[in-house]
């Protein structure tokens, strides 16, 4: 089968395509015939580095979470279902990928596949962070990367939730998209003294832009903090003394994911819940797709087109 191999850390060019073997599940696991490969910007800096979440020896196949059709399963009632399924960190940017039986889930019917695995990460990434927020009708909520895989669900999730959202993010395309997502008002973090007054932030670039929202926390506000998409952490030591709440993941026990990722399919199918997919690349340009990540010219998420 066709599948991407990483064989040594380093710029996106070391994910080359090649010929791997075939899966074969065991005990306890799901063979799936792979349609679609998500793609998240912890697997780029795990390219890059070897450091994150993920734990394999190289050569190994890079890869997740995916999206397609079970063709082997000791709970033969799955057999070609359309489901979605985390792995174990790897293997997911390949034709056909084994996966955990527990971490399977179905995906409800008038749901694209596509769209599925859009959720599957970033979905209950974001209803985490919703829950631990607790909004209150009225508060002001900031977004930042709120044209990201994540931060577009933020934005959809806080409006509903009654906050006045306010969404930040690079450039014209990238407002353009927020705002017609449901943001009140949009915020171009290029632009010096961008950042106004909020009760919330949802951090997912850190660094510099992390601590001017940051900034503009009001006392007893609270810090979010999902990801660094700047490569480097906010300066927020000194939250304690303006009287600002900074939250970091985990936010939900590990048996609670699946139950957010359902959750998050659940309200797609249902209409409530819009996934952004703003760029597919087929399975032999990962390295492309990686590179497009890295660069933040991407639109809500990436997607590998695997069939």
């Amino acid at each position: 089968m066709r599948a991407v191999w990483l064989r040594e850390f380093g710029e996106p060019g070391v994910l080359v395509a090649g010929e791997a073997p075939e899966p074969v599940p065991g005990a306890g696991e799901v063979l799936i015939d792979v349609e679609f490969a998500n793609l998240t910007y912890v697997e780029t800096q795990f390219r890059r580095t070897g450091f994150g979440p993920f734990r394999g020896e190289l050569p190994m196949v890079m890869g997740n979470g995916v999206g397609g059709v079970v063709l082997a399963a000791e709970d033969g009632s799955l057999v070609g279902k359309r489901v979605v399924s985390s792995l174990r960190g790897s293997g997911g940017y390949a034709e056909r990928a084994v996966a955990p039986a527990g971490n399977v889930l179905e995906v409800p019917a008038g749901l694209g596949l596509d769209d599925a695995v859009a959720l599957l990460a970033d979905g209950r990434t974001a209803l985490m962070l919703i829950r631990a927020a607790a909004l209150t009708g009225g508060e002001r909520v900031l977004v930042e990367a709120a044209a990201g895989g994540v931060g577009s669900l933020l934005v959809q999730l806080a409006k509903a939730a009654g906050a006045e959202v306010l969404a930040a993010a690079g450039g014209p395309e990238k407002l353009a998209l927020a705002k017609e997502l449901g943001a009140d008002v949009t915020l171009d973090y290029r632009q010096p003294g961008w950042a106004e007054p909020v009760d919330v932030v949802f951090d997912g670039v850190g660094g510099q832009i992390g601590r001017a929202a940051f900034e503009a926390v009001r006392p007893g506000g609270r810090v979010f903090v999902f990801g660094q998409a700047s490569g480097e952490a906010a300066d927020l030591e000194d939250a304690e003394a303006r009287g600002v709440r900074v939250e970091r993941g985990p936010l939900a026990k590990p048996e609670e994911m699946p139950v957010l990722a359902r959750q998050a399919l659940t309200e797609a199918a249902a209409g409530r819940l819009r996934p952004v997919i703003g760029q597919r690349f087929p399975l032999d340009r990962a390295a492309d797709a990686h590179a497009a990540i890295e660069a933040r010219s991407t639109l809500g998420k990436t997607l590998l087109e695997v069939r």
